[in-house]
């Protein structure tokens, strides 16, 4: 016998023995004879049962997941024969080194070398399948200071059991991809970038938000909180004031943006702020199977189910699938609306500035209803109308008048002054 790819021959027990179990387990399985020379012939232990003893307890102890059972331990002579059967929990690694190469091993040839991080993620991929937030983290150093804070600002019990039933941990009690993107070591970020103007010709501000996903939820909604404006307009004795953007509608686009991305691309998401829109860019485009028009209708299929269940339990969202509907009803009768744009690796959802369409909203006056356009008109030689004047205006009954004036108010066009009264936005 010659070593070969499923064939290791060693003198004597060494503690590296556990690296070719783990190579021969992560590839096509094979045999290791303890107590042979390099080329095969018998050497001999002086002490058998304790180095029996040695190597069971060896790769008991420091080889996850659980191995024993791809493992048998025979006496062949003066030796030790192990066969090792290809395993059905790849990647096998050691305890001690984690997922990375340095605690991965593979068989290549007559040798056992360490695995490449795209080996190490395709043996994950074909033993926990395509979701990636089931799948195995590459990363087991993981803590949770701000998810369990969290759930313990919420009343909410948080511990090993709630970890496994929400999908933190799998069922080998190893990190999950959730778990790593719940946890204070998410390699996973969130960039805005505020420009001048409506193009991206000058920055007026960049941030990068990390941490774990509670961590960037918090920190994007306090940024752009502050990037909301809040502009006063004065008409005639009256001060109105408005934000530049929804705050449901802000809220609900970062929510979106970050439970539904998709986080096996490295990317981060993207926030552009420029004076006339809120661009969120996120990464994976649509669910395959659904379309835009899904959207609007409330269907929706998350990407990220377990992600979505954790942000459901922690009641940032109140049910699947309303987040473009809410987003939408913000902008009800708004001469301006927000808009979606997809793409195979991308979804892009922008937010009109409200404030920001004084020429939109006067060029479409001229379009809307001959109705508003009388009362623009009245307007522009007053102050303030009343639900009297405008009945005159229109040649309408109270009820008439009381519908025209809500639904001006809902386009943006006027709105309720101090006294009770209507005047142009």
């Amino acid at each position: 016998m010659l070593e070969d790819s499923n064939i290791e021959f060693k003198r004597e027990y060494a503690a590296d023995i556990k690296k070719e179990v783990i190579a021969f387990a992560n590839t096509d399985g094979g045999v290791i004879y303890i107590g042979r020379d390099n080329d095969g012939n018998a050497y001999g232990l002086s002490d058998i049962d304790g180095v029996l003893s040695q190597i069971t307890n060896s790769i008991r102890d420091s080889v996850l997941p659980d191995i024993t059972m791809f493992v048998d331990y025979d006496i062949a002579g003066t030796g030790i024969k192990i066969t090792v059967q290809e395993g059905t929990n790849k990647p096998y690694y050691l305890a001690d080194k984690g997922l990375r190469p340095s605690g991965v091993y593979v068989r290549q040839g007559a040798s056992s070398v360490p695995a490449s991080f795209e080996q190490i993620r395709q043996m994950i991929k074909l033993t926990d399948g395509d979701k990636y937030e089931t799948a195995r983290s590459l990363t087991q150093d993981l803590t949770f200071r701000d998810l369990s804070e969290e759930f313990e600002n919420k009343n909410i019990e948080f511990g090993e059991n709630q970890m496994r039933t929400l999908g933190i941990t799998g069922s080998d009690g190893l990190y999950t991809n959730l778990g790593q993107l719940m946890s204070d070591q998410c390699t996973h970020t969130v960039k805005f970038a505020v420009f001048n103007g409506t193009t991206k010709f000058e920055f007026k501000t960049r941030k990068e938000i990390e941490g774990s996903l509670i961590r960037q939820i918090h920190s994007a909604f306090d940024f752009l909180t502050l990037a909301n404006n809040l502009p006063a307009k004065i008409s005639g004795l009256n001060r109105i004031e408005q934000y530049d953007y929804p705050e449901e509608a802000v809220r609900e686009a970062m929510l979106n943006a970050v439970i539904h991305r998709d986080y096996s691309f490295s990317s981060s998401i993207i926030v552009n702020i420029y004076d006339d829109r809120m661009e969120f860019i996120s990464l994976g485009g649509l669910v395959p199977g659904l379309m835009k028009e899904d959207l609007f209708a409330g269907i929706s299929q998350p990407r990220n189910e377990k992600l979505a269940n954790i942000f459901h339990r922690l009641k940032y969202i109140e049910a699947y699938g309303t987040g473009i509907k809410k987003i939408m009803a913000c902008y009800e009768n708004l001469p301006v609306q927000p808009d979606i744009a997809v793409t195979n690796a991308t979804f892009v959802l922008t937010l009109p500035n409200i404030n920001h369409m004084p020429v939109v909203v006067s060029n479409h006056a001229y379009r809307l209803k001959s109705q508003y356009r009388h009362v623009i008109d009245y307007l522009e030689s007053h102050d303030s109308v009343t639900n009297k004047a405008v009945q005159d205006v229109l040649g309408v009954g109270q009820t008439r008048a009381y519908a025209v004036i809500k639904e001006m108010v809902n386009a943006g066009l006027i709105a309720k002054n101090n006294y009770g009264n209507y005047v142009l936005i």
